[in-house]
Order: structure tokens, then C-alpha cells, then sequence
């Protein structure tokens, strides 16, 4: 597995090898032991699966208030997606800062977006599946949302704003500049 730091140091890029014949691949995606060994000690309770039909399609910014909160390790199973996390933590010295990265089924690339970001993704072909897993459970009352395109995040989707589809929920979130996070900042 190869580990790679974004420019947010909690945030990871995690891509499994890929062991290959005629007949396809094999990859391992996650081996708590081997990640534990590597300070990734992550204990992941649940895994989730998004379609999405239609490419522009924005889930996000979505988040987990606590003691809901979830890390997440997200991958691509069928298309691409433009993947962003976003340093929430009250305190953080990279508080509002942003990450993206392009998670494909050909690239095998996965994030590991930690307790106290917000993530969402944008996709960029029709029918991409998305599997990601959390280690926390969902909580419907610890649900949140910050508007995708809020003044304060500037953050760059790779798409144009005409062409994003998004939920009534994710329409309706409040502006960054407007929403308090739950999420305070310890320091290592």
C-alpha cells in the first residue's frame, strides 16, 4: 500500500497494489494490522455505497456532529470523482483549508478523510460508484451540511457551477461564514 500526505497532514492518499494476470486483478484496499503498523489505526464499523447517474453530480459537504463523528476511507469502484475534505477543527492551524483529489477505478486511489473535516465529491462520469468506510455509525441528529460553493472555501470542483446536480438537502446548507463546527482541534 502506498501512503501518500496531502497538503492537510491528517488527510491521506492511500493506494492499494495491484496484483494482475489475464484474467484481471486482485487488490487488497484495507489490512487493519498492516495499517496499524503504519499509525493508521482506524476502526471501521460500517461500509457505504453512492451511485450517482449523472456526471456533476455534488454530494457534500457533509459531516457527522459529535460523538457521531466519522472518519471516512473513500474509493471508486466504476467512474471518477473530484474528492474533497476540509479542515473543520476549531483552532486547527489549517482551519478552512481544503484538499481535493481524483479517486477513479483506474487509479485505485483511496482518502482517508479524518473526524473534524467536512468531505464531499463531485463526479465526473455517468454512473460512478462510490464505496467508502466509516467508523462511527449514522446518527440522523448528528447529520450536517455546509453549501458546497460558500464564499470562505473557494474550493476548486473541477466543474462549473451550471452543471452540478445537488440534493435538496445539500441546497438548503448553510454558508460556511454562517455555520459553527462542532469540531475542536487537539494538538498531537
Amino acid at each position: 500500500m502506498d501512503i501518500r500526505a496531502t497538503d492537510l497532514p491528517d488527510v491521506k492518499v492511500l493506494t492499494p497494489r495491484r496484483f494482475g494476470d489475464a484474467r484481471g486483478y486482485f487488490s487488497e484496499t484495507w489490512n487493519a494490522a498492516r495499517m496499524a503498523a503504519t499509525g493508521l489505526s482506524t476502526e471501521f464499523v460500517q461500509d457505504n455505497e453512492s451511485l450517482s447517474a449523472k456526471p456533476g453530480t455534488l454530494r457534500g459537504l457533509h459531516y457527522q456532529s459529535p460523538p457521531f463523528a466519522q472518519s471516512k476511507l473513500v474509493r471508486v469502484a466504476r467512474g471518477s470523482v473530484r474528492d474533497v475534505a476540509v479542515d473543520v477543527r476549531r483552532g486547527s492551524p489549517t482551519y478552512g483549508r481544503w484538499v481535493a483529489e481524483v479517486l477513479s477505478a483506474e487509479n485505485a486511489a483511496q482518502l482517508l478523510v479524518p473526524r473534524g473535516f467536512l468531505h464531499g465529491f463531485v463526479t465526473l462520469e455517468p454512473d460512478t460508484l462510490v464505496l467508502y468506510k466509516v467508523d462511527n455509525g449514522y446518527d440522523a441528529a448528528s447529520d450536517g451540511s455546509v453549501f458546497w460553493n460558500g464564499a470562505g472555501l473557494d474550493i476548486d470542483w473541477g466543474v462549473a457551477a451550471a452543471d452540478v446536480t445537488l440534493s435538496d438537502k445539500d441546497r438548503a446548507a448553510p454558508a460556511f461564514q454562517d455555520w459553527v463546527s462542532p469540531f475542536e482541534y487537539v494538538a498531537a
